[in-house]
């Protein structure tokens, strides 16, 4: 089945989502992949991969990621996971060694909330805590830039100039989160992360979107309800948000339908369903 391709205030998002058997999100610009799913093949040529959590809907294809990266020749991979799953996922490694009598080389970096990850674009990786059945935690990505001091604004670009020569630091560096990805989780991550309100570019689970299944009900299975997300949409200031991880009992319609029943409006100009498993 086919994959979106995504274009959302100016970041890429190659994505597959469904709840409960695959998610797999892939930033081509980043050269990253949140979550590995099932690994769709052009998963196999991000090097960097950051994990949420261990259901295997969401950890199921990093082996066949690293197998297939040693045998096409690329470089050994790097997965990003939580402590709490540092030594499962070890031992998974070395199964699967065992059973496919090859080296399985990769750089497995456990890391947690309040800790980073610098990746070689020079993005800065770091986790925050989502709630789950599971130990599981998000990932927000931060970039950096220079910014012309305060007391500079206004000069001409020749006084600019000649400051720099003279060895003036004119510029200031600031930080700013590109995507946050929440993984599986309760609504409270909004409430607790502020990297989550204020990403450029939100990625979040919505699991459920109609009464079917009541918001305890979903609460209860640690996912989020489009309830939910309505009652809290004045908290959310980012440029774009990606709703991903619907259940496979919708169908494309029905998650429109129910995006433009229950989200305001200036919640829902900014909201993209993630779609393509469910047409």
């Amino acid at each position: 089945m086919g994959r979106a391709m995504l274009q959302l205030a100016g970041v890429a998002i190659d994505a597959a989502s469904i709840g409960g058997m695959e998610t797999c999100i892939q930033l081509p610009g980043m050269k990253a992949v949140l979550d590995i799913g099932r690994c769709p093949p052009s998963a196999i040529a991000r090097q960097h991969v950051f994990i949420t959590h261990g259901h295997i809907d969401h950890i199921g294809g990093i082996c066949y990621h690293c197998a297939t990266r040693g045998m096409t020749g690329l470089e050994p991979p790097v997965y990003l996971v939580g402590h709490e799953n540092e030594k499962a996922v070890n031992a998974l490694f070395n199964a699967y060694r065992r059973l496919d009598r090859s080296r399985m080389e990769h750089t497995l970096v456990p890391i947690g909330p309040g800790e980073e990850y610098i990746m070689p674009s020079g993005l800065v990786v770091r986790p925050f805590r989502s709630i789950h059945r599971v130990p599981c935690q998000g990932y927000s990505l931060w970039e950096s830039k220079k910014k012309l001091k305060p007391e500079f604004h206004g000069l001409a670009g020749t006084e600019i100039r000649d400051l720099r020569l003279k060895g003036v630091e004119i510029t200031d560096t600031v930080e700013a989160p590109v995507v946050a990805f929440t993984g599986d989780t309760l609504i409270d991550v909004v409430e607790k992360e502020e990297v989550v309100r204020k990403s450029r570019v939100l990625i979040m689970e919505v699991t459920f979107v109609d009464d079917a299944v009541t918001v305890e009900q979903c609460r209860s299975k640690g996912h989020i309800h489009l309830d939910e997300v309505a009652e809290r949409a004045d908290l959310f200031e980012n440029e774009a948000i990606l709703l991903t991880h619907f259940s496979a009992r919708y169908k494309a319609a029905d998650i429109v339908k129910a995006l433009d029943d229950k989200l305001p409006k200036h919640l829902r100009e900014r909201v993209t369903p993630l779609l393509n498993r469910h047409a």
